[in-house]
């Protein structure tokens, strides 16, 4: 993700706008991979040397959280506690990703790159968010 998306997407003085619009921007990302895991879990297993039942399980959990944020990113104004556990899950899925790693994954050499790339991207969603929750 660029700094230049990033600009223009929190471009705007309202708080409130920031948050839906980092929401929206994690839903995507977060549906589109959940997707992925989902309908081609074999070749994606595959080439990051992780358990294609693994990936659909994920993909499923995925798919459905980015509904869940989603929906928070529709509202004119996200309550706290859902965003907040927005956050929550977005920083425990990072420290969980590089567990799991450095624990349990035998990667591939994509595998390796990905995991840890994801999880920054996670993170990151997770320090955008909080960033803008609390401004509001």
């Amino acid at each position: 993700m660029s700094a230049t998306l990033l600009a223009g997407i929190s471009r705007t003085t309202e708080p409130q706008t920031m948050l839906r619009r980092f929401l929206a921007l994690d839903a995507l990302v977060t549906g589109v991979n959940g997707l992925a895991y989902v309908t081609a879990s074999g070749p994606l297993g595959r080439l990051l040397g992780v358990d294609d039942t693994v990936l659909l399980g994920l993909g499923v959990f995925l798919a459905l959280f980015a509904a869940g944020v989603g929906g928070l990113a529709t509202r004119r104004q996200p309550p706290r506690p859902p965003v907040k556990a927005v956050v929550d899950a977005n920083l425990l899925w990072a420290v969980l990703s590089v567990a799991a790693l450095a624990l349990w994954f035998e990667p591939t050499t994509a595998g390796a790159v990905w995991i840890p790339v994801q999880a920054l991207t996670v993170a990151g969603f997770a320090l955008l968010q909080w960033s803008a929750l609390r401004r509001t």
